[in-house]
């Protein structure tokens, strides 16, 4: 099994350590599409999947989620923690497991979901629907230094409710200064780069595990794909999420995503679990 860069009691001391500047963002991926974020002093997550709920689920099934890293941290040791993000209802974006802990150790904790998905998120977690922030594509919500424009995904459709409203969302975050674009589970489609690429976005989180039918699981973007959306919508620099979660479920950065980057000079990170990352000047 994969061992985090940092887990557990060193990980917490990295987070709560004091930053250089109040104006600093850092963030920290988590695994699968989850990152915590830290700017001005205050936390948010985005898709947190910090429980054992999808091995457990698929464990007698002929799909068995079989873990390939471990788990970085407990959900209820992250506390101070503004707002939490879930893109749409599939487990690993929308968790019980993770996110009743989190409420419990975070009281004051918001909730950012896709409108389309308030009243089952809400069934899902056992709370009022009222207490969530329902967002769709161009709509926003301020939490503290955070403000959050949603933004449609395709995964691998532009699904909607029977209102209008989009299942799948993804997520741009402005921390001041920055802006994070978090696409959540994600092909392209057509509008998408029109859309993103007037946001002056500093770092892109993308999907890079790739859209494989048998596979039996939405599809997302490969990492020549990734690394070509990031270029497109003029990212500053792009950092790959959801993979080496689930063993039927990954993709090797090295091998689409970063040839790709070095071939149209997009600045990338690649990241272990548990590993920090800051804009460089």
């Amino acid at each position: 099994m994969i061992e985090p860069a940092r887990s557990d009691d060193a990980l917490l001391a990295e987070i709560r350590a004091a930053p250089n500047s109040q104006n600093e963002l850092k963030l920290w991926w988590l695994g699968q599409s989850g990152f915590l974020v830290r700017y001005h002093g205050e936390f948010v997550l985005l898709d947190p999947y910090l429980s054992e709920s999808l091995t457990r689920k698929y464990a007698d099934t002929d799909k068995p989620h079989v873990r390939m890293t471990r788990r970085v941290i407990a959900p209820e040791r992250l506390t101070q923690i503004s707002a939490v993000t879930s893109s749409h209802l599939h487990t690993d974006h929308c968790d019980a497991d993770t996110l009743r802990p989190l409420m419990k150790s975070n009281p004051a904790l918001k909730i950012i979901v896709a409108e389309a998905n308030r009243g089952a998120t809400a069934e899902r977690l056992a709370i009022d629907a009222n207490t969530l922030i329902g967002l769709d594509d161009g709509l926003s919500a301020v939490v503290g230094p955070f403000e959050f424009h949603g933004v449609a995904a395709a995964h691998n459709e532009l699904a909607r409710d029977e209102h209008g409203h989009h299942s799948y969302l993804g997520f741009l975050v402005h921390c001041g200064e920055f802006t994070i674009y978090h696409s959540g589970d994600t092909l392209r489609y057509a509008g998408m780069v029109e859309k993103l690429r007037e946001r002056a976005i500093d770092v892109a989180l993308l999907p890079i595990n790739g859209d494989r039918p048998e596979r039996r699981v939405a599809g997302n973007l490969d990492g020549a794909e990734a690394a070509e959306l990031a270029h497109d919508i003029g990212a500053r620099w792009v950092i790959p999420c959801h993979y080496e979660m689930f063993e039927f479920n990954t993709a090797d950065p090295q091998t689409l995503f970063v040839p790709t980057c070095r071939r149209l000079g997009q600045a990338c990170a690649i990241l272990k679990v548990g590993e920090s990352w800051m804009p460089p000047p």
